[in-house]
């Protein structure tokens, strides 16, 4: 899918990761819960995208899980991997509707920042060719921050994931409402560049909106607090909350 069959969706899509319906899984080394069963009930609550992360170290979510994703979500999947060689070649056999290219660390809880593209951009721009050139739309996950995201159209990807971290973490409202602004600087030169927007990570129930209400964020990927809230009111409902704020800050 490129921009324009992305575009047709949804005024904003929620991508569900269910990402922690696997790690509930692998800390009894069973076979439940099922992530693949999760998203099926994701999509039936209102997803219109189901976001998993293929770690090297494989600590959640597996080949097996992305195989099966691959052939029952009815959305479509965004793949989340880092710039490896093993994971990309899995990727440009998967050939997913969506990649999303992230930093990794074996020893962190969750992706702690944005992906650096200064660090090794030629690197980077393979990656992206290597993944468009079986279909797949690419993203890159990265801070806001205008020139990064200057840097991420030079390097050919279809669309950013602004990380709202920073934002997420923020201890006053003075403090939240200078990150929004830094995503609002982000956003409006990713516009400007014809690149997708999209935005991630640590969003929850109590503080999207004020990031929906950025209307040109046309993708939100959310996944810890849907999956927590799934654990008290089940999966299907969690969704269908997130995605009525969501309509409530577009108005």
């Amino acid at each position: 899918m490129g921009n324009e069959s992305f575009a047709h969706l949804a005024d904003c899509r929620l991508c569900v990761n269910v990402d922690h319906i696997a790690t509930v899984r692998e800390a009894r080394g069973t076979d439940e819960p099922d992530p693949v069963r999760a998203a099926v009930l994701a999509e039936l609550g209102g997803a219109h995208g189901i976001t998993v992360h293929l770690r090297e170290d494989r600590r959640h979510i597996g080949d097996r899980d992305v195989e099966l994703l691959m052939s029952t979500v009815r959305t479509f999947v965004n793949l989340e991997l880092a710039v490896e060689d093993e994971v990309l070649g899995l990727a440009e056999v998967w050939a997913p509707a969506q990649a999303t290219l992230v930093p990794e660390k074996r020893e962190e809880l969750t992706t702690e920042g944005g992906l650096d593209l200064s660090l090794d951009p030629n690197r980077i721009k393979s990656a992206i060719t290597q993944l468009q050139s079986v279909g797949t739309r690419v993203s890159l996950f990265i801070d806001p921050d205008p020139a990064t995201v200057t840097e991420a159209a030079l390097l050919g990807a279809n669309a950013i994931e602004l990380h709202t971290g920073e934002y997420a973490n923020s201890v006053d409202r003075v403090t939240a409402d200078r990150e929004i602004e830094r995503l609002v600087k982000a956003v409006k030169e990713g516009v400007r560049l014809g690149l997708g927007i999209h935005a991630g990570h640590g969003l929850t129930y109590e503080n999207v909106q004020p990031v929906a209400a950025i209307t040109e964020f046309e993708e939100l990927s959310i996944g810890h607090s849907i999956v927590s809230r799934s654990v008290l009111v089940g999966m299907e409902r969690a969704v269908f909350e997130m995605g009525q704020l969501i309509r409530e800050a577009r108005g």
